[in-house]
């Protein structure tokens, strides 16, 4: 915490509760949890999904050679 004590936080947090009230503080609380909680789920999504695409994706023990043709000449 640098060079503030634990009492100088206190009185900053007794600052920011009178200009903004509990109410507010509440409501960014809650609103900030429940970002942090769908970033979780949409990670845990995201996991799923790529292990579900690398299970169905093509054996890699196979080569195949493709020749690319320009069909518009």
């Amino acid at each position: 915490m640098g060079s503030f004590s634990i009492w100088h936080w206190l009185i900053v947090l007794v600052i920011v509760m009178m200009v903004f009230g509990t109410k507010k503080l509440r409501n960014i609380g809650q609103d900030l949890g429940g970002a942090v909680k769908g970033f979780k789920e949409g990670m845990q999504s995201g996991a799923e999904t790529k292990e579900q695409i690398s299970q169905n994706a093509a054996p890699t023990d196979h080569t195949v050679d493709v020749h690319a043709k320009d069909v518009n000449k």
